[in-house]
């Protein structure tokens, strides 16, 4: 059986790439509930007779592997599967010591948000992947929604910015609070258009289900006099994913959810227009696939040789703030 599978996903795999694919990935559904001796033999070692007799066939192929749920088990993967890419979405405890086994073969990473648990951590697997030249890439997805990235060219110099985020309880995700777990996604958003270092924060917030924060809401101050009102709550009515956004010339709304992007402008100078008259501008976009246009970035970036678009430094200092937000609240010490 393992001899048909392995002959059936190189040729496969084979077609893919002579018709023009820059990368093939395989994937395997049951990785994570193998016990270890089966995990080897189910696992491992078909995906090293395929990639094996894949690069026989195309020496340069670029293959990313995605045994799911291998968890604790990726390190024996990465051994004797000579893939290029990993993607971790494990719990966040985890992430640390993976990616930087990962890293430390010589596989690129991309994982998921937060990038660790640790300031610490992250500086780690930062360091690690910029010594070895791999790509480490952090799963900030909203950086790939389409209405963020038509922001280009319309927000020059935001000078206030409003977030909501806001969900109704779910256990799953509990083994963060919500400023790890939410509102660090509006966190990253904020820290890469606004692009300035921050000054001050002030943040309140409380526990309502969970042992951790369940509300919380921040007002972060940049050296370049933007200030940021960020909210999140997982224990709502409602699901809400709004960022709005002032710049001197026009306001800026986006509804993450619908993909909804507003723009209302005041009329140039010397136009004439009436005091108060505005210029608005709606876009609407289809929802596509952000998990998708991710992956393809991480990969591009691989194979072009060039920065990730969320990169592990970009990662670091979305933890840092967030790790900054989570002490206030909490009455605790505050990491630098």
């Amino acid at each position: 059986l393992i001899d048909v599978l392995v002959a059936a996903s190189t040729r496969h795999l084979v077609e893919q790439l002579k018709a023009g694919a820059d990368v093939v990935q395989i994937f395997d559904t049951w990785a994570g509930i193998l016990p270890p001796a089966e995990f080897d033999r189910w696992c491992v070692e078909p995906a090293r007779q395929i990639v094996t007799q894949v690069r026989q066939q195309v020496p340069d192929a670029k293959i990313i592997g995605f045994p799911r749920g291998a968890g604790g088990s990726l390190a024996r993967y990465v051994d004797r599967v000579p893939v290029d890419a990993v993607s971790i979405a494990t719990p966040t405890p985890l992430h640390h010591a993976i990616a930087r086994e990962c890293l430390e073969r010589g596989v690129h990473v991309l994982v998921e948000k937060p990038i660790t648990e640790t300031i610490e951590e992250a500086r780690e697997l930062v360091e690690l992947a910029a010594r070895k030249s791999l790509v480490l890439q952090v799963g900030h997805l909203e950086r790939f929604n389409p209405a963020i990235q038509a922001l280009a060219g319309t927000l020059r110099t935001p000078r206030f910015v409003e977030s909501h985020r806001l969900a109704p309880f779910r256990e799953r995700g509990t083994d963060v609070n919500v400023v790890l777990d939410l509102m660090i996604h509006d966190i990253d958003l904020i820290q890469s258009l606004v692009r300035s270092p921050i000054v001050s924060i002030d943040a309140v917030g409380t526990s309502v289900f969970s042992s951790g924060l369940d509300i919380a809401n921040a007002r972060i101050r940049y050296a370049n006099g933007c200030v940021a009102n960020t909210t999140a709550s997982r224990v709502s009515m409602k699901t809400e994913r709004k960022l709005r956004m002032f710049q001197d010339d026009a306001y800026v709304s986006i509804d993450l959810q619908q993909k909804v992007l507003t723009i209302v402008r005041k009329p140039p100078e010397g136009s004439g227009a009436a005091l108060g008259q505005v210029a608005i501008e709606e876009r609407t976009y289809e929802q596509g696939d952000a998990l998708r246009l991710e992956i393809e970035s991480f990969l591009q970036s691989i194979i072009e040789g060039r920065p990730a678009a969320v990169s592990g430094e970009d990662g670091l200092q979305a933890l840092a703030t967030a790790l900054r937000i989570s002490a206030l609240v909490q009455g605790g010490a505050v990491q630098p």
